[in-house]
């Protein structure tokens, strides 16, 4: 007779698979309330008069290196400057 934990033939510990696969399934739907949460503020935001896809690109730099920010402008100006664009 096996036990539950003590796996198959491939060695898996059953009970410990089983604790991982719930563990990530509880997180992917705290993921999925946390992302409806967001939604309602971006729409709150919308309902206020803000622009939100500016905002979303705010959000994106917060997140960002300023050297990388910088050098990435930089190279848009140059690319712009080729294009006749600036």
């Amino acid at each position: 007779m096996q036990d539950e934990d003590s796996g198959n033939s491939y060695g898996i510990a059953a009970g410990e698979l089983k604790s991982f696969i719930e563990r990530v399934e509880r997180l992917e739907e705290e993921k999925k309330e946390i992302a409806e949460q967001i939604k309602e503020v971006m729409a709150e935001a919308k309902g206020r008069g803000y622009d939100t896809k500016v905002m979303r690109k705010i959000l994106a730099l917060r997140k960002r290196d300023k050297d990388d920010i910088a050098e990435e402008e930089a190279v848009m100006e140059m690319y712009l400057a080729a294009l006749g664009m600036a």
